[in-house]
């Protein structure tokens, strides 16, 4: 007795039998071909053109389906599908009648052949139409061009790798003299303003050219271990894996190591407060904080921005009065949080919390089965209750905005804070790491490294020299802004760049609430001596517009700047 299989149709013919077929019916049909040549359907065109890879498709398939055929008509593959027959979403909306589609079924599966090609290279079934009207596929927004203007966008993300490309070299960049590295080491510790003409007739001649580029350089670094990797630290746990950390199991040394740099973080704090020190990162293993001056991002008073965070970060800061807000969760049901320990809505919130904690559970007592049920714990609930907190965890939308002199807590928070320190794992007892474009207490001087590449490209031509300049290092906004001012002169206005950003900072470009507009020359006035030259200065204190992006790539033309994001 024969069983029914799923899937499987009584037409079935074994390989052999079906190719036999086949042969026989086209020396049947052989005579009756028509000799001309048939012109290939029109999707089929469309798709060649696009450049798809498709199966050969002859025009004398074609003609068998109307009753030609010769020997070199495309043969359907008899593994192609089970039941023979092709499937539904093959079938055109205005195809011919049912029986006419049987009586072309072979031919049609060949082409369902090519369909199953086209869905695995387009798994979302993009029509040969809508690829010819793009011709590089589909675009996203973040690669659209966003703007064309004189200056770039104020960028707070920290970039990993800078990769600038130019028709001119950029040999000047190379084998600084001893002269000129001990000059913009100077200029650096001064915050000489250093300005250059808007084109630079030979870079490699310029001694104020390479000066300046080395002044650009320079960042401060605490804590400094030559042998180990301090940045990034956030999932840097493979490459410090294998280093010698002797704080790893020594209390002693690590209380040292952490005495030390709290007194660094308080120097850093101290001078921005004065507004000697225009912005710095406290770079944790599991979330980084940037602290600015009153006056960047179009801020009248002390900002801090802490990315990504957790429930429990969020918890700890409410215990200890920080006020804060999300100022990437929208006022809705759950509300713009503003978190205070002590703030009268918490206090409204936890009364009603409660009142309905005690609601819900009171119909047990009716019954008389209050204590044969388990009842949920208090965590329980409020973990349920504040399941979109939880959510949004290690997200951009967990960046946490704090002001003015709620700063102030926040650094005591942090140097008490025990969660602030690995306990485990190749990062354990060993601080976070303290990044700033100014000098300050137990502050290491760094380089950015700096290496220029001549390479040859293939043109329509023959080959043309390409140039490249690649910075590596953690280059913060104040050096991207300083290396593209230098390159605009030395390029002659015309280079690109690629730049590769440390993707939990790129949040930091958020656009902030503004309590009111600051004045130009007010800011600059406060600002002067931060360290900063005056156009740096002036590209920091706007409001950042670029939100949860940041800049990828720049290029200039004729001293315009084309950024995208």
């Amino acid at each position: 007795m024969a069983l029914s299989v799923p899937g499987y149709s009584p037409s079935f013919r074994k390989p052999p039998e079906t190719l036999r077929l086949r042969r026989k019916r086209a020396r049947s049909r052989g005579a009756a071909a028509s000799p001309g040549e048939q012109p290939e359907p029109a999707p089929r065109r469309a798709a060649l053109a696009a450049g798809l890879l498709l199966r050969p498709f002859p025009a004398a398939a074609a003609a068998v389906g109307r009753g030609g055929g010769g020997p070199a008509a495309a043969r359907r593959n008899p593994f192609a599908r089970l039941d023979n027959r092709p499937s539904a979403a093959a079938e055109p909306p205005d195809g011919p009648p049912r029986g006419q589609q049987e009586a072309q079924g072979p031919f049609l599966d060949s082409n369902q052949e090519n369909d199953l090609l086209w869905e695995e290279k387009f798994p979302e079934r993009t029509t040969v139409t809508e690829l010819l009207q793009t011709p590089q596929g589909s675009v996203s927004e973040s690669d659209i061009p966003s703007s064309e203007s004189t200056e770039l966008p104020a960028d707070w993300s920290i970039k990993t790798r800078l990769l600038f490309t130019s028709s001119q070299p950029f040999t000047w960049a190379d084998h600084l003299k001893a002269q000129e590295e001990a000059h913009g080491v100077i200029q650096h510790c001064r915050a000489t303003e250093v300005t250059l003409p808007q084109s630079i007739q030979d870079p490699r001649l310029s001694t104020e050219l390479r000066c300046a580029f080395q002044q650009s350089l320079i960042y401060w670094l605490q804590p400094a271990f030559p042998w180990l990797p301090l940045f990034p630290r956030i999932g840097a746990d493979r490459k410090m894996s294998g280093k010698i950390s002797p704080w790893s199991n020594d209390e002693t040394l690590q209380h040292i190591l952490m005495s030390d740099w709290s007194v660094s973080f308080t120097s850093l704090y101290n001078l921005l407060k004065t507004k000697l020190c225009p912005y710095f990162y406290v770079c944790t293993y599991q979330f980084t904080i940037l602290f600015r001056a009153a006056g960047l991002a179009g801020n009248d008073v002390i900002t801090a921005l802490i990315s990504p965070t957790t429930r429990g970060i969020r918890e700890a800061m409410k215990n200890e009065g920080i006020e804060f807000s999300l100022p990437l969760i929208k006022e809705n049901g759950h509300g713009k949080k503003k978190a205070s320990g002590t703030s009268q809505g918490q206090g409204e919130e936890q009364v009603i919390s409660d009142e309905d904690e005690d609601e819900s559970f009171s119909w047990l007592e009716e019954m008389g089965v209050q204590d044969k049920i388990k009842k949920p714990d208090i965590l329980s609930i409020k973990l349920r209750k504040e399941k979109h907190e939880v959510q949004m965890d290690h997200r951009p939308e967990s960046v946490v905005l704090v002001k003015g002199m709620n700063t102030l807590t926040l650094l005591n928070f942090l140097i008490n804070s025990k969660s602030l320190i690995a306990s485990s794992g190749p990062q354990a007892g060993l601080p976070p790491t303290l990044l700033s474009p100014v000098a300050f207490r137990g502050a290491t001087m760094q380089m950015l490294k700096a290496r220029s590449v001549n390479v040859k490209t293939q043109a329509v031509s023959g080959y043309k020299d390409q140039f490249s300049l690649e910075i590596t290092g953690p280059v913060m906004p104040h050096s991207l802004h300083s290396v593209t001012m230098l390159l605009r002169s030395s390029q002659k206005g015309s280079f690109s760049a690629g730049l590769y950003t440390h993707e939990p900072t790129a949040v930091f470009n958020t656009c902030l609430p503004v309590n009111k507009v600051l004045d130009k020359e007010t800011v600059h006035e406060e600002l002067a001596n931060c360290g900063l030259h005056p156009k740096t200065l002036d590209q920091l204190s706007q409001t950042p517009i670029l939100g949860k992006s940041s800049l990828r790539h720049v290029e200039m033309s004729d001293y315009v700047y084309n950024w995208r994001s």
